[in-house]
């Protein structure tokens, strides 16, 4: 449609010129002595703008003859531009496709043409990693460390990563820390820190980079609960012969890590070693308050010292919510034993095997029947014990 309108307006243009052309009887008259030239005014006007058609023409031809060196320069740099671009490209696909050899030589060669050459760089340098070839490697940080304008966040981003995977961890901690310094303490670096500081054993640092990591979603309550539970357990470790600290630490966690079995146990283990059994029983009954778990009794009934009459009358009382518990009869069979209340160790001891033959019982009930100068009793727990598996 659009052909055939300017079709028709050409058509028009040539039937408006043409009957012009015929109403116009004008001449142009040339004179160059001896010789006269008399032209029609239509004719002159078709040589006018031919001649400047022409040379108009032949304007353009020399003006482009005279850019074609530039446009060569032009059309060569664009064609380096365009294989260093496919170069760049080529090394990170080779990096994620694990053709670490491939994606060196095309990082090289991006590197080489002066495309994003930082980022070249550090490709090179991650390649040569992969590829064990620490030479290499270390050559290419040190190219990229000379456009720290462009890429500085990324090199050391880059050097932490490295340090670690080459288990230089102080080093990458180091990097960590420059990087900090400049206000880079997003997601991967977090996360690259806790790496190091694991490794380190710094585990007050691990707790707080797991709460900022739990804190912006980058670790779900699943991932961060285990890793938290060991740093926890390795501080109180640390703590274990200082009573007040550790109970100071405990005094110090989340009501959500209070409420760890683990960690109550472990607390309470550490505190009744050191000698604070009053505050190793108490963390063992809010423990078993908030949740029963069996497991806790054992450091509750071996626990040295304190009110042994009080840990029996609480332990009666869980008694009656849990009369069929195994692991508390037995524990309250040993504290009766330690207060000397025989008769009643001795019912709670047989209640306990009643439940669940275990070997600690009847090695309890053979000390009971030592004690009672019951001889033949007494040998026959501790040969039912020597049968039995820990």
């Amino acid at each position: 449609m659009r052909a055939l309108l300017w079709f028709l307006a050409l058509a028009t243009l040539a039937v408006a010129l043409a009957l012009a052309a015929r109403y116009n009887t004008g001449y142009v008259l040339l004179v160059l002595p001896p010789w006269r030239m008399e032209l029609s005014l239509n004719l002159m006007i078709l040589l006018q703008l031919g001649g400047f058609i022409l040379l108009y023409l032949l304007a353009r031809l020399v003006m482009h003859a005279l850019q074609l060196p530039g446009r060569v320069r032009t059309y060569r740099e664009q064609r380096r531009q365009a294989r260093a671009e496919r170069a760049l490209g080529n090394a990170i696909r080779y990096n994620l496709e694990g053709r670490y050899s491939h994606a060196l030589k095309c990082a090289v060669s991006a590197h080489q043409a002066g495309h994003a050459p930082g980022v070249a760089a550090l490709l090179a340098a991650r390649a040569a990693h992969a590829m064990r070839d620490d030479e290499r490697e270390k050559e290419w940080l040190a190219r990229a460390s000379e456009f720290d304008q462009e890429t500085r966040n990324a090199r050391l981003m880059t050097e932490a990563e490295l340090y670690l995977n080459n288990r230089r961890f102080a080093d990458a901690q180091g990097v960590i820390d420059v990087l900090e310094a400049s206000g880079q303490r997003h997601i991967a670096a977090l996360r690259l820190s806790l790496r190091a500081h694991q490794a380190l054993g710094n585990w007050r640092d691990v707790v707080r980079l797991v709460r900022q990591l739990e804190r912006h979603r980058a670790l779900s309550s699943e991932q961060a609960e285990p890793i938290r539970l060991r740093a926890h357990l390795e501080i109180l470790r640390n703590l274990a012969q200082d009573a007040s600290a550790l109970l100071s630490y405990w005094r110090g966690l989340s009501n959500q890590d209070r409420r760890s079995t683990r960690l109550a146990s472990e607390t309470a283990r550490r505190l009744s070693a050191a000698g604070d059994c009053l505050h190793a029983q108490r963390i063992i009954e809010d423990a078993l308050d908030d949740e029963w778990d069996s497991s806790l009794l054992p450091i509750y009934g071996d626990c040295k010292g304190g009110d042994i009459l009080a840990r029996i009358a609480q332990a009666e009382n869980w008694l009656k919510h849990h009369p069929r518990d195994a692991q508390l009869l037995l524990m309250l069979g040993r504290l009766c034993r330690q207060q000397q209340l025989w008769g009643k160790a001795q019912s709670y001891l047989e209640a306990s095997l009643s439940q669940q033959p275990h070997r600690a019982t009847h090695i309890e009930l053979a000390q009971l029947f030592d004690a009672l100068d019951r001889p033949e009793d007494a040998n026959k727990h501790y040969r039912k014990a020597a049968s039995l598996a820990d």
